[in-house]
């Protein structure tokens, strides 16, 4: 005997798929975005700025070796060997810096210091590198712009990628009408946090590796941006990678993590678009 006629079960079995396409159409619904986890909750932020490149090499290894990404900010400036830090001499190895996924940003290509504002379109620059090195000229908005413009396409020839819109001023000399024009042919500026200056251009007699070493640890915190150099010509006794690996390892054992200036809260918007 027959417990459940035949149309009640067509009713039941219609009802049961229209709830199975319902739970689909619910499952497969998109959810809403949800922004990427922080890389650690302590993250800081590793910039070289070009110097001599005698230690580039070594810096490059360290780096590689435990997996720290970094901004480098470039001029082209003299060398130990070679044709400049942005020369034929160092082309290999900036490719090589974009393989291993680092990013590129401005350093002026000349290295040219601000000095003082004329006006809010021309300014006093001091450059320590190129045919006008050491001079005191007058440089409108326009060729600071050209000149940070000159190391970006510098940067994009050797390493086959797109550098960063963001400069770095040599020396980290400003003032609100140089960010200004900046800003107005595409560049951000990016400093250093007081505790990020990593202390690689003092003196060596004054400032040992280990007291540079000690300093940093204690008072580098979540958030800052370091900064050091591929060389200094005054500093006797090298700070890299006599302080690099230590520093690395010292901050990864007190929990903080390395991250690209593409996750930093100030420039991530910024630099979402920009490729890898």
């Amino acid at each position: 005997m027959r417990l459940v006629s035949d149309h009640v079960l067509k009713i039941l079995g219609r009802g049961l798929l229209a709830l199975a396409i319902s739970s689909s159409s619910w499952a497969t619904k998109a959810v809403p975005h949800l922004p990427p986890a922080p890389l650690c909750p302590k993250p800081v932020y590793l910039t070289f700025d070009t110097g001599h490149m005698g230690v580039a090499p070594l810096i490059s290894q360290v780096l590689q070796k435990h997996q720290v990404p970094v901004t480098y900010f470039a001029a082209h400036e003299k060398t130990q060997e070679g044709d400049g830090s942005m020369g034929q001499h160092w082309a290999a190895w900036w490719k090589a810096q974009a393989a291993n996924g680092h990013d590129f940003a401005s350093h002026t290509y000349d290295h040219a210091y601000w000095r003082a504002d004329i006006d809010a379109q021309n300014f006093k620059i001091r450059p320590s590198a190129g045919d006008q090195a050491g001079q005191n000229l007058s440089w409108r908005a326009a060729d600071y712009c050209a000149n940070l413009k000159k190391a970006s396409d510098r940067l994009e020839a050797m390493t086959g990628r797109k550098t960063l819109p963001l400069f770095r001023a040599p020396g980290g000399k400003t003032s609100p009408a140089l960010l200004q024009a900046a800003k107005e042919c595409g560049y951000t500026h990016v400093g250093w946090s007081p505790a990020g200056f990593l202390g690689d251009e003092l003196s060596s007699q004054t400032h040992s590796n280990q007291k540079l070493l000690s300093s940093a640890l204690k008072h580098i915190r979540s958030g800052d941006i370091l900064v050091a150099h591929l060389g200094i010509w005054s500093r006797q006794d090298p700070w890299a990678p006599a302080v690099l690996e230590p520093l690395v390892l010292g901050l990864k054992e007190k929990g903080f993590c390395f991250a690209s200036l593409r996750q930093h809260p100030q420039y991530s918007k910024l630099l979402a678009d920009i490729p890898p």
